[in-house]
């Protein structure tokens, strides 16, 4: 049967799918646009099959905070292209995504996918814009914070994002500083909040490694282990974040210059997620 290039703008309208597709989706359903619906899926599932071991490095990180403050989160939509990335259709489908989420308390990417979404689920929906895009698409982060006051960052090329957790708020606003901290985090890359939250093999490690740079410059064997621990304090000053210096001003670490912003402010949790 002949199909009419209204009834492809109709499906294309229904679907995103390209022009060309949705002729031939029309045509093979002989012009049934439920059918023509569903092929033009099953076509997003091939194409999502046939890309499952492409590696997605680029995309967008989005973030939401409720209303009262106190819970934040990050959530990360990846593909496989920089220009696929940068499409707002794919960015306002990440931020679709984190609001629902939000609104039906899904605490796992297992849990967003199982949502429904227009008719279907969302694992559906990304099969479909896969089929549509022609690239792998996934979610591959999602973190929350709950804290006192939950403070966002997203850098500007829109691949990092930080949610950062503050309690000892004592009423005082604290969204400079969390600011401040959030893009602390987002340049530094801290591995904890402070050392009580370096996991025990990574001190380890450091440890160990620590003892084979003393040895190595020919210190006593019985000095390495004292030697080492030192060195263990200096990662930790560098790498946990309420010991690192403040970028923006180093006289003060930012464990320092939380408690100059509010008397007991510190940092609970942080979430830090980058692309690429």
């Amino acid at each position: 049967m002949a199909i009419t290039a209204q009834e492809v703008n109709k499906l294309r309208q229904m679907t995103g799918a390209g022009m060309m597709d949705c002729k031939k989706a029309l045509t093979e359903a002989e012009g049934d646009f439920e059918k023509a619906v569903d092929i033009l899926r099953k076509k997003g599932q091939k194409v999502s099959a046939s890309r499952a071991d492409r590696e997605t490095k680029e995309g967008v990180v989005v973030t939401k905070v409720s209303e009262n403050g106190a819970q934040g989160t990050i959530l990360s939509l990846t593909c496989e292209t920089d220009f696929v990335a940068k499409n707002e259709e794919f960015g306002a489908f990440a931020k679709t995504l984190i609001d629902l989420a939000v609104e039906k308390g899904a605490s796992t990417t297992e849990e967003i996918l199982a949502l429904p979404f227009e008719n279907i689920t969302v694992a559906e929906k990304i099969v479909e814009m896969t089929g549509k895009i022609g690239e792998k698409i996934e979610i591959s982060h999602f973190e929350t914070v709950k804290a006192e006051a939950v403070v966002p960052y997203i850098h500007s090329n829109g691949k990092l994002g930080v949610l950062v957790g503050l309690v000892n708020t004592s009423g005082a606003d604290v969204e400079e500083a969390g600011k401040d901290v959030a893009m602390q985090i987002a340049a530094m890359n801290p591995i904890a909040v402070d050392k009580d939250g370096v996991d025990s093999s990574t001190i380890e490690r450091e440890i160990e490694v620590g003892k084979e740079q003393a040895r190595a410059e020919g210190k006593p064997e019985e000095m390495l282990e004292k030697i080492a621990m030192g060195k263990l304090n200096k990662f930790y000053k560098e790498n946990t974040l309420l010991s690192q210096q403040f970028v923006k001003d180093n006289s003060k670490s930012i464990a320092q210059y939380l408690d100059s912003v509010s008397k007991g402010l510190t940092v609970n949790a942080f979430k830090r997620i980058s692309i690429g």
